[in-house]
């Protein structure tokens, strides 16, 4: 500021003042430019741009089509979607804001791809479509390593990855195959099922294959002897789902009526037990410890729910009145990840979760009581939508509890 004043008092002579007189309006020119100095850097750490803002969840990941599927890095902050146009994405995701990044994408599936999964040691990435059609890719690069056309003859639907060698495939017609992939050949291939597998799971010891059905069974497979062994009772909704729980004791499936079937392992043909949730229907299931898992439903809500005792713990959260298509946990097991119709990818802080305890005595709520939620953006990012989904809680969870005492929940 000094320097700029001098420079200008140098071009008009004819008003200067005398050389002695020149310094008389500043007493003191060393105090001045200190407090300009001081006045600029004031400016300028108020200019310097905050540092990066640690979130407790990733930002939403925004796609261009509704994706119906993501699977999660084993080892990795790394996810991968397949979405209705036949496209697979890949991001890596991050707690700090700003940092997530698209990594690769790829478009090798003529139709939608309806099912992702990343192999064990995190190398490659398989997918399944409705063009029919089985890819291997390279995880880190995204790139097609070798695909199976026409691996089945109508649109697959499911995909399970048995091992580092051994894949299993669910399609539209009810037939499931199980594929070496050395050899790119079908081990097994059978159709026992009257309508569409919708998910494929195996114990721990890689020996049975379950499958849940569009025509409300459960499909039991033999792996070592490559046989069918049976199918459950008929159940009055399509199943949507399968995991096992309980240390392999237990098997659940999700249903279209929004009911959770409980089998007991050896005990296939017939249910030991039922809960219904009065969610729209149960989608998928995500299991989190081996009492806990977390389903989601074509009305929007991702719920946490124990098993035996059959509670609904709360509400992990919700795409606002958009059906949800699946949910995935973290490797480090910190986030629940899914995907729905609004074309976004939204993560979930379960890491509480583990910690949670289930009284085996059923608490009757208040009137009015609704959902708990489990974690800060549950009812919603903004107070808009967190009115509406109170209030839709309040009155599902007033239905839960006074028809929730009707429903089956044995401890077996």
């Amino acid at each position: 500021m000094a320097a700029s004043a001098q420079h200008v008092g140098a071009t008009s002579e004819e008003t200067d003042p005398p050389e002695c007189n020149r310094t008389e309006p500043n007493k003191d020119p060393g105090t001045s430019e200190s407090e300009s100095e001081r006045l600029e850097e004031d400016a300028e750490e108020e200019a310097e741009p905050p540092g990066p803002k640690i979130r407790e969840t990733p930002q939403d990941i925004q796609l261009e089509a509704i994706a119906n599927t993501v699977a999660l890095h084993p080892s990795r902050d790394i996810l991968v979607c397949g979405d209705v146009d036949g496209d697979v994405y890949a991001f890596s995701y991050s707690c700090t804001e700003g940092e997530n990044r698209e990594l690769w994408s790829s478009g090798h599936h003529m139709k939608s791809c309806r099912q992702v999964r990343i192999s064990a040691d995190g190398l490659k990435l398989y997918s399944v479509s409705r063009d029919k059609a089985v890819h291997l890719l390279d995880m880190e690069r995204g790139q097609l390593v070798s695909r199976i056309r026409g691996a089945h003859g109508a649109p697959i639907n499911s995909l399970l990855l048995v091992d580092e060698n051994m894949l299993a495939t669910g399609d539209d017609g009810g037939t499931l195959k199980v594929w070496d992939m050395r050899k790119g050949t079908a081990i097994m291939d059978m159709k026992n099922h009257e309508d569409y597998i919708s998910n494929i799971t195996v114990d721990q010891n890689k020996r049975i294959l379950l499958t849940a059905s569009g025509d409300g069974t459960m499909g039991v497979f033999n792996l070592k002897r490559r046989r069918f062994e049976l199918l459950s009772e008929y159940q009055s909704g399509d199943l949507t789902s399968v995991a096992v729980m309980k240390r392999g004791k237990k098997v659940v499936c999700g249903s279209s009526e929004g009911t959770i079937y409980i089998f007991n392992w050896n005990g296939f043909g017939a249910t030991s037990d039922r809960f219904a949730l009065k969610a729209e229907s149960v989608d998928c299931i995500a299991p989190i410890t081996e009492n806990i898992m977390c389903t989601a439903s074509m009305d929007g809500y991702i719920r946490a729910i124990n098993l035996l005792p059959n509670r609904v713990i709360g509400c992990i959260g919700q795409h606002v009145g958009e059906p949800v298509e699946e949910i995935a946990k973290s490797w480090d097991s910190r986030f629940l990840v899914s995907c729905a119709h609004d074309q976004l990818i939204k993560f979930w802080d379960i890491s509480g979760l583990p910690k949670l305890s289930v009284d085996e005595y059923r608490k009757r709520k208040k009137k009015g009581g609704r959902m708990k939620s489990l974690t800060k953006k549950a009812l919603g990012d903004s107070d808009f939508f967190s009115g509406l989904v109170e209030e839709t809680e309040k009155k599902e969870e007033e239905e839960e509890q006074e028809e929730g005492d009707d429903s089956d929940s044995g401890s077996d």
